[in-house]
């Protein structure tokens, strides 16, 4: 069951107070991502840039999963450079 509130004036502005127990559920720290669907607001965790990369390429690399797509091909590009 959900919780209800109140939408309340805030200067120019509109807020909702959302209950701790509610936002400790959610996992949500201090700064969310909202979006507005027909009828509702979505508040969701913000979450860094690539975060969960390193584990997911630890787990590639475990099931042997992490070799290269295409097979190396040597280009003109490659004789202009001395490695």
């Amino acid at each position: 069951m959900g919780t209800r509130t109140r939408i309340v004036r805030i200067g120019n502005s509109r807020g909702i107070r959302l209950p701790k127990a509610l936002i400790e559920q959610a996992q949500l720290s201090e700064e969310v991502e909202l979006h507005a669907e027909r009828g509702r607001l979505v508040v969701t965790a913000v979450r860094e840039a690539r975060a969960g990369w390193g584990d997911a390429a630890a787990a590639m690399r475990r099931h042997e999963d992490d070799g290269m797509l295409d097979a190396y091909t040597a280009t003109s590009f490659d004789d202009e450079w001395e490695w």
